[in-house]
C-alpha cells in the first residue's frame, strides 16, 4: 500500500502542475489593466499580430486591400479603395478605419472578418488600440530587432534582500505586480538546486555536510565555484546545446544507420569546461573551417551543422536531399542562435515577421556552398561519416584532442563543414521546391535584424559568423542569455526562447534581459560568469514555497516571487538515480552507450539493414554512464528518456516540453535501471554496520538531498518493517526481488533485510521530490 503512495506522490505532483497551467490559461486574459502610456511593441503589436497581420502583414501573397498594418507609412496612407479614408489617423480613433471596424457589429464591415475565424478583440484590446491612436499611434521597431541598451539599475526599497543587480530589476517588477519575494531557501534545498543546475548531479553527502557546517558569509559562493570547476559542469551545459545541434548517433530515415559525431560532443563538453567565450564558441561552429590557418579543433567545431539527418536510400533525387540539408542548417542557425522562425519564409514571405522569401534564401546561400552531396550511399562500419570528413588520428588525440575519449587506436571520422572551390549559385526556390529555381540571390543576413555590411563582412560563413557575434547584433546575446535563464529557472525571460519574433511572447522583464545581454558582451561573452551571476542572485536563491495569493496572481512564476520548482530533465533523472546509488561511471565523453531497453523496439521500426538493425545492449561500465551518453537512434529515441520529454533530436530544439503523465510514474517504479539502483544502494547500505533507521536516513539524503522529517521517516520505517516481515514469512520472495540488473550481488548479506531496504529505497525514488529541483 505504501509503495502505491510513493507512486501517487509523483502523480499528485503531476496533477498540481497541470492544474496550475490551466489556472494560468483561464485567468491571463482578464486581469491586465490598461497602461497609462501605450507602447506599440509591448501592448499594440501583439494584438495586431494575433488578429490582423495574417491579412495585413508582411506576406504580400496573403495581403488584402493592399494594406499593411505592421508599417506606419502604409497604415497612415489613404486606403486603396477610398482615398478619403485611412486605416489609422494619429490622435483620432473615430476617424480611423481600424478602430471603427473593430468596434463594429456589422459582419460585412467589422474586423477581423467573421470568415477569418480569428475572433473579435476583447474590450481591453479595443481600449488599448483606441488609447494608442489617441496618443499618436506611434510605431516602434520590433523590440528584439533593436540593439539592447543597459538601463540604469533600478533603485529599490528592500536593499537588504538584493544580492546583485538582477535582484533590483526583479524587485522593481514585483513591486509593479504588488508581490513580495520569498526568503532564501534552506541550505539543503538550495544546495540540491544549484548542484543539479550546474552539474546535473545531486550533491554528494560530503558536499552536503561541508556546506551545512560552513557558516562563513561566502559559504554558498564557495560551493558555486566548486561546482563550476567540476568537469560535470561541461556535461550539464552540453545537454542543452546537443538539443540545439540535433545531435544523434544515427543518420535517420529508413535504414537509420550508425554515425560517429561523438568526437564533436567531446569537443562541446571541453568547450564549456574550458569556458570558451560564447562569441568564439559560435564563430568556430559556424565557420571554424574558414578561419585563417584553421586548426583541426576549429574544423571539428563545425560538426555542429552536420548533425542533421541523411538519407542512405537508393532511388532518391540527390539534389532534393542536398537542398533539405541546407534548409536544416538554415533553420538551426535561425532558431538556435538568432531565436527567429526564419524557416517560415522558405515557401513564401513570412506572415508575421519582416522576413521575405528572398531574405530566407539569401541566408540559405551562406550554407549552400558546402561540399556535401544529397546522396552518398551507405556508410561503412569502419568509416561512418558523410563527406566532407575530418579524420582524427591517434597522434591527433595525443597532441591536439587530448579531451577526446577513445579506447581504440584507429582513425576517427567526423562529418564537418567544408567549402567548394568554386561558388555554387543560389536561387530563390518557388514554393520552396528544390526543382523550381527563380531569381538568383547572394549571401546576405536578415536585413530586419541588422544590415550585413559587405564592406565589413565577406559573403561567406566567416562573414555570417562575424555578423552574428557583432555587439550591435540585437539577437545573439539576448537569445543566449535567455536560454541560460531558461535552463536555471525552467522558463526564459522570453518564454518562447526559440521565437523572438512578432508571434513570440514578450519578455517578462525586458530591462533585465537587455541589461544581462549587454553585461554579458561587456565581460567578454564569459559563460561561467553569466551562470554564476544568475545563481548568486537572491532571486535564484529564493525558497520555492508558494502561497495561494501568489499562485492566483502569478501561477507560472513569471515575475519570480519564489524560487524555481521544476522537474528534472530526462538525462538528469537517470543521472540522479545512478549517482545516488553509487552506480554512476563518471568517465567523460567517448562513444554513446546502449543501456537497458525493452526488446523489439529497434527491430520493429527500421528496415532491418545495417549495424543498427538490432539492439545490442552494452554491459559492465557502459550500463552506468550519464544520460547524455545514451545512444540516440533517430527513428527510435531512447524510450525512458522520451517519456520524460527528452528531445528526439530530429531537428533543432531550444526548449523542451514538460508533461506529467502516469507513464512517468510507472517508469520510475519499473525501469530496470531504477530497480537496479535501488538494489545496489540497498546492498551497499546493508553492508554497513548501522541500524536500519540510519540506512533509511542515508538513502533519503542521497536521493532527496535532505534529512527526512519525523513523519516521513516514520512512514519509511513502517514500510520497511512491513516488507521485512513479508519476506521473512515467505509471502514475498527476496531472491526474486533482488534479481535486478547486472551489477554483481553480494550473497553474504541477509537477503530479507536487503530486499526490504531495496523496496523502501524504490519508494523514495518514486517520490515526486526525487525528480524535482525544489
Amino acid at each position: 500500500m505504501k509503495r502505491i503512495i510513493g507512486c501517487l506522490l509523483l502523480c499528485t505532483g503531476s496533477f498540481v502542475l497541470i492544474t496550475t497551467a490551466c489556472n494560468n490559461n483561464s485567468s491571463s486574459n482578464n486581469s491586465d489593466a490598461i497602461p497609462q502610456t501605450i507602447s506599440y511593441n509591448f501592448h499594440v503589436r501583439p494584438i495586431l499580430s494575433d488578429k490582423c497581420f495574417i491579412c495585413h502583414g508582411p506576406d504580400a501573397n496573403k495581403r488584402k486591400a493592399d494594406l499593411r498594418l505592421d508599417m506606419a507609412a502604409s497604415a497612415y496612407a489613404p486606403l486603396k479603395d477610398d482615398k478619403n479614408a485611412f486605416a489609422i489617423v494619429p490622435g483620432k480613433p473615430e476617424q480611423s478605419e481600424v478602430y471603427k471596424r473593430i468596434i463594429s457589429t456589422d459582419p460585412s464591415y467589422q474586423m477581423p472578418a467573421p470568415e477569418s475565424h480569428l475572433g473579435l478583440l476583447s474590450e481591453t484590446e479595443v481600449a488599448i488600440i483606441k488609447k494608442w491612436i489617441e496618443q499618436g499611434a506611434k510605431y516602434e521597431r520590433h523590440w528584439a530587432f533593436t540593439s539592447p541598451k543597459k538601463s540604469p539599475v533600478p533603485t529599490v526599497k528592500d536593499t537588504g534582500w538584493a544580492k546583485n543587480e538582477i535582484d533590483h530589476f526583479v524587485l522593481a517588477k514585483l513591486a509593479e505586480k504588488h508581490l513580495q519575494p520569498n526568503a532564501e531557501a534552506d541550505k539543503e534545498r538550495l544546495l540540491k538546486r544549484v548542484s543539479l543546475d550546474l552539474t546535473g548531479l545531486p550533491p554528494s553527502l560530503q558536499l552536503m555536510d561541508d556546506f551545512e557546517k560552513d557558516n562563513s558569509p561566502n559559504a554558498y559562493e564557495k560551493v558555486v565555484d566548486r561546482l563550476l570547476q567540476s568537469t560535470a559542469y561541461g556535461e550539464k551545459m552540453a545537454v542543452h546545446w546537443l538539443d540545439v545541434a540535433r545531435y544523434a548517433d544515427s543518420y535517420g530515415y529508413q535504414d537509420d544507420n550508425i554515425r560517429t559525431q561523438w568526437p564533436w560532443r567531446d569537443w562541446l563538453i571541453h568547450a564549456f569546461n574550458d569556458n570558451m567565450p560564447y562569441n568564439q564558441f559560435i564563430t568556430w561552429q559556424i565557420a571554424g573551417d574558414m578561419l585563417p590557418n584553421a586548426t583541426k579543433e576549429q574544423i571539428l567545431a563545425t560538426g555542429f551543422f552536420r548533425n542533421h539527418k541523411y538519407t542512405e536510400e537508393g532511388g532518391v533525387v540527390p539534389e532534393e536531399y542536398r537542398v533539405e540539408y541546407i534548409i536544416d542548417k538554415t533553420k538551426t542557425y535561425g532558431k538556435g542562435i538568432l531565436g527567429v522562425t526564419i524557416e517560415c519564409a522558405q515557401c513564401h514571405d513570412h506572415k508575421y515577421d519582416p522576413f521575405s522569401q528572398k531574405d530566407y534564401y539569401s541566408m540559405y546561400a551562406f550554407f549552400n556552398n558546402t561540399k556535401e552531396v544529397g546522396y552518398e550511399g551507405d556508410v561503412s562500419v569502419s568509416k561512418p561519416a558523410k563527406m566532407p570528413v575530418l579524420t582524427i588520428s591517434e597522434a591527433d588525440r595525443k597532441n591536439i584532442f587530448t579531451y577526446i575519449n577513445d579506447k581504440d587506436t584507429g582513425n576517427l571520422y567526423v562529418s564537418v563543414m567544408g567549402e567548394q572551390d568554386t561558388l555554387r549559385k543560389t536561387y530563390l526556390l518557388k514554393r520552396g521546391a528544390y526543382d523550381k529555381p527563380a531569381e538568383e540571390v547572394k549571401p546576405n543576413a536578415i536585413p530586419a535584424v541588422m544590415q550585413f555590411d559587405t564592406a565589413q563582412y565577406p559573403r561567406n560563413r566567416l562573414g555570417l559568423a562575424a555578423w552574428t557575434v557583432n555587439k550591435n547584433n540585437p539577437l545573439t546575446a539576448r537569445v543566449f542569455v535567455n536560454q541560460m535563464w531558461q535552463e536555471l529557472f525552467g522558463r526564459g525571460i522570453v518564454k518562447t526562447a526559440d521565437d523572438f519574433g512578432m508571434q513570440g511572447e514578450l519578455p517578462s522583464n525586458p530591462e533585465l534581459l537587455d541589461w544581462l545581454a549587454v553585461d554579458f558582451m561587456e565581460h567578454g561573452w564569459d559563460v561561467k560568469r553569466l551562470v554564476k551571476q544568475i545563481v548568486m542572485s537572491a532571486t535564484y536563491r529564493q525558497s520555492s514555497k508558494v502561497t495561494p495569493e501568489k499562485l492566483e496572481v502569478d501561477p507560472e512564476n513569471v515575475y519570480l516571487s519564489r524560487g524555481p520548482r521544476v522537474r528534472l530533465q530526462a538525462e538528469f533523472i537517470r543521472d540522479m538515480v545512478l549517482t545516488s546509488s553509487g552506480l554512476l561511471v563518471r568517465t567523460i565523453g567517448g562513444p554513446s552507450v546502449k543501456p537497458y531497453q525493452p526488446k523489439g523496439l529497434w527491430e520493429a521500426a527500421t528496415s532491418g539493414r545495417g549495424v543498427l538493425a538490432t539492439y545490442k545492449q552494452d554491459h559492465k561500465d557502459d550500463l552506468y554512464r550519464r544520460g547524455m551518453y545514451t545512444f540516440i537512434k533517430l527513428t527510435v529515441p531512447p524510450p525512458s528518456m522520451i517519456l520524460f520529454d527528452a528531445s528526439n533530436r530530429d531537428q533543432c530544439q531550444v526548449r523542451r516540453m514538460r508533461t506529467n503523465t502516469p507513464l512517468q510514474a510507472l517508469m520510475m517504479m519499473n525501469d530496470p535501471t531504477a530497480l537496479e539502483a535501488a538494489r545496489v544502494l540497498s546492498q551497499k547500505l546493508s553492508a554497513e554496520n548501522t541500524p536500519a533507521n540510519d540506512k533509511i536516513v542515508k538513502a533519503f539524503r542521497l536521493i532527496i538531498c535532505r534529512r527526512p522529517e519525523a513523519k516521513e521517516l516514520q512512514l519509511l520505517q513502517d514500510y520497511y518493517n512491513e516488507q521485512l516481515n513479508l519476506f521473512k514469512q515467505k509471502q514475498l520472495s527476496a531472491d526474486t526481488t533482488l534479481q535486478q540488473g547486472e551489477y554483481p550481488h553480494d550473497d553474504k548479506l541477509d537477503k530479507n533485510s536487503e530486499a526490504a531496504l531495496m523496496k523502501t529505497i524504490s519508494m523514495i525514488y518514486n517520490l515526486e521530490e526525487a525528480i524535482t529541483k525544489t
